[in-house]
């Protein structure tokens, strides 16, 4: 149910939902090679237009998706980041897509599509596949790395209450605090100092890429069926049925919109935030106007240059003392979404997708077709696709 609150607790309520994310969200673009303020921008004005199609009634905040690391560093290699920022906008018409056959035909073609036996293996993949890139930046410094994650690890075992929420938050801020006391001398405020304290965020160019576009469209898939997770959840918390109303078309409709307008910004793809799911459980604040006020705080930080440049001060040991967590939790996710589905690791049809799937991914697997090619976790999820719809689970359980 919904709590009642005075204007000045609703306000610092939805600024607290907006830290929740924060750690996040701003962690994406510094691993992809993008602007924090820009990623900050992108969760603002993606959470508004979610809340706008929706009517305002879903209790979500929407944040950089983890899920589009790996794909946007490689598209970016292929492609350029201009080129890239076309391939997102095309995951953005997945959504819109994926909307208009939710309202023709009803969720259950999604889960016939994309069971757990092919999303629990993608998942893990986008945790997996960044992984080495996790150690390559926490062995710059391992004693800043192990500070980091050893505060992030204590804050989501014992942490309490919404300390619990933002594990991410306290491993950077134990991280940075102790970079400046003993590693000082390694860390420049020079660009801090020069940045003023209004700018606007600098954006990005996009050009047209079919090979980009045909790159990222698979990607959509987990963060498709993670959304539709998310409108479950949260509608348990809040005691009320989202997918009848406003409607998953709607909300899926909500996070394509945001991140075609993110990736026009020229942020990651924002998609609806777990862990705000989480904050919502703890709090028990359901008032879709908490989140309207977390998206506002975030759009006006993200004007805020020294805020900024001060971002990009984090050392990049403790970033990956954070990743060595994340990217962990990412993989166990895709194992949890299995176990919790009951999926038949002992039937040979499930144990031939998952296999494939994963060798697939992690063994850097690619189709070249003149300049167009297609690799990594899109390559997977697509091949895990068609595996799932041409290998019949009556055959596959034959002796």
């Amino acid at each position: 149910m919904e709590q009642k609150l005075s204007p000045i607790k609703r306000t610092i309520i939805g600024v607290q939902f907006m830290f929740v994310a924060f750690g996040a969200t701003v962690l994406v673009p510094l691993l992809v090679g993008l602007e924090p303020s820009i990623a900050l921008l992108a969760a603002g004005v993606g959470t508004l237009l979610f809340h706008l199609i929706t009517g305002a009634k879903v209790p979500i905040y929407l944040g950089s998706s983890f899920a589009f690391i790996a794909p946007i560093l490689k598209a970016t290699e292929l492609y350029g980041m201009e080129g890239m920022f076309c391939g997102l906008i095309a995951v953005a018409f997945v959504y819109v897509l994926m909307s208009m056959l939710v309202r023709l035909l009803g969720t259950g073609f999604i889960k016939k599509l994309f069971p757990p036996i092919v999303i629990g293996p993608v998942i893990m993949l986008i945790g997996l596949s960044l992984a080495g890139t996790g150690v390559d930046m926490a062995k710059t410094n391992w004693i800043l790395a192990l500070v980091s994650l050893s505060s992030a690890v204590i804050a989501s075992i014992w942490g309490r209450g919404i300390i619990k929420l933002v594990p991410i938050v306290i491993g950077v801020t134990v991280g940075y605090v102790m970079s400046l006391i003993f590693f000082r001398d390694t860390m420049s405020f020079e660009k801090v100092a020069q940045a003023s304290w209004f700018a606007l965020p600098a954006l990005n160019k996009i050009s047209f890429s079919w090979e980009a576009i045909i790159f990222m469209i698979p990607v959509a898939i987990a963060p498709i069926i993670e959304h539709i997770g998310d409108m479950y959840a949260i509608g348990a918390i809040a005691e009320k049925d989202f997918i009848k109303d406003p409607g998953l078309h709607k909300t899926m409709l909500g996070d394509g919109i945001a991140c075609f307008a993110a990736a026009l910004l020229g942020g990651a793809p924002v998609t609806t935030y777990s862990e705000v799911t989480g904050a919502v459980s703890l709090t028990k604040m359901t008032d879709p106007k908490a989140m309207i006020i977390a998206a506002v705080s975030a759009i006006s930080i993200s004007f805020i240059g020294k805020i900024g440049e001060l971002i990009k001060t984090i050392p990049p040991s403790v970033l990956g003392g954070i990743m060595l967590l994340l990217f962990g939790s990412i993989a166990s996710v895709g194992i949890s979404n299995m176990v919790k589905a009951k999926v038949d690791m002992s039937s040979t049809r499930n144990l031939v997708i998952a296999s494939i799937i994963l060798s697939i991914g992690i063994g850097g697997a690619i189709i070249n077709i003149g300049t167009f090619s297609l690799s990594g976790i899109g390559l997977a999820s697509l091949v895990g696709v068609i595996l799932n719809i041409i290998i019949p689970e009556e055959k596959a359980q034959k002796r």
